[in-house]
């Protein structure tokens, strides 16, 4: 029986497993660019932690949120977020592998519940292990707690978002949201779906990517919602559920423009001439 059952894990892996996709030049390009800059200009709103007793100097950015329409997460110094495991949601359902077991911080139901639900395609909830959701955006009560609701910058709920992790793109929605349930207010977290794409099967409920080098781009407006028909949700393996929603995604990473490398290399040239030019009326 035992031996049984751990077939059956195995077998859980792989239906849960989801490919990755190739990263694109443009958006390899900007994931550079970003990390090149160093820190947002444009910080929507700041003070969250990637991990526990860091410095808390992690935000939601803004800055290309009139060019490209996006928000993505950022730290100082280069960093972006690291990826913490979530699995809210339905438990022990389609494709379940045992690894959400051990998880210590698990809810019965992620934050867009109702939104799902009232699609009426037969789903009550996201199942972390063939939704490949990201945690975007933060709740909570407590007195100087920080948060940030995404859909003050029309951001809306099960849009479709994008992940550069591990030199791999991975498409997902944004499906539940950070809360005050811990000692301090976090960035960085995905479903074990989407974790698994980017990381593999070492990753569990209570094991992730620890390093900040994780984009997380969330896109505005309602063209970013796939709805009840745009995408399959009722979908057995996380990568069907990627399959649905590849090409609102491909039209939605069309709006990050290519060669922002180059355009930050134009940004340091312009900088410096002006400094050249300063140095010299102060000369002359």
């Amino acid at each position: 029986m035992r031996r049984f059952h751990s077939l059956l894990l195995i077998l859980g892996v792989f239906t849960t497993s989801l490919a990755a996709l190739d990263l694109p030049s443009n958006v390899e390009d900007f994931y550079d660019h970003v990390r090149d800059r160093r820190k947002c200009n444009n910080v929507l709103k700041g003070g969250f932690h990637s991990e526990e007793g860091d410095g808390g100097n992690f935000g939601y950015c803004g800055d290309f949120l009139d060019s490209y329409k996006i928000i993505y997460i950022q730290g100082n110094k280069g960093q972006l977020a690291n990826m913490d495991i979530d699995c809210d949601g339905i438990q022990n359902g389609t494709g379940y592998d045992g690894r959400c077991a051990s998880s210590t911080d698990t809810q019965s139901q992620t934050t867009f519940w109702e939104t799902l639900r009232g699609y009426n395609v037969g789903q009550s909830d996201l199942n972390s292990n063939v939704h490949p959701y990201v945690v975007f955006g933060n709740q909570g009560t407590k007195q100087g707690w920080p948060t940030f609701d995404p859909r003050a910058h029309d951001v809306q709920p099960l849009s479709v978002m994008a992940v550069v992790c591990n030199k791999k793109l991975v498409y997902g929605i944004w499906g539940d949201t950070n809360g005050d349930d811990g000692p301090e207010a976090m960035v960085g977290e995905a479903s074990l779906s989407l974790a698994t794409a980017c990381y593999g099967n070492s990753v569990n409920g209570n094991s992730g990517h620890d390093d900040n080098d994780v984009l997380y781009i969330a896109f505005t407006g309602s063209e970013a919602v796939p709805g009840a028909q745009g995408a399959n949700w009722n979908a057995s393996t996380a990568e069907e559920f990627q399959a649905s929603i590849t090409d609102l995604g491909d039209r939605l990473l069309g709006r990050v423009g290519s060669g922002a490398s180059g355009r930050y290399v134009l940004e340091k040239w312009a900088v410096f001439a002006t400094v050249i030019a300063v140095t010299a009326l102060i000369a002359g």
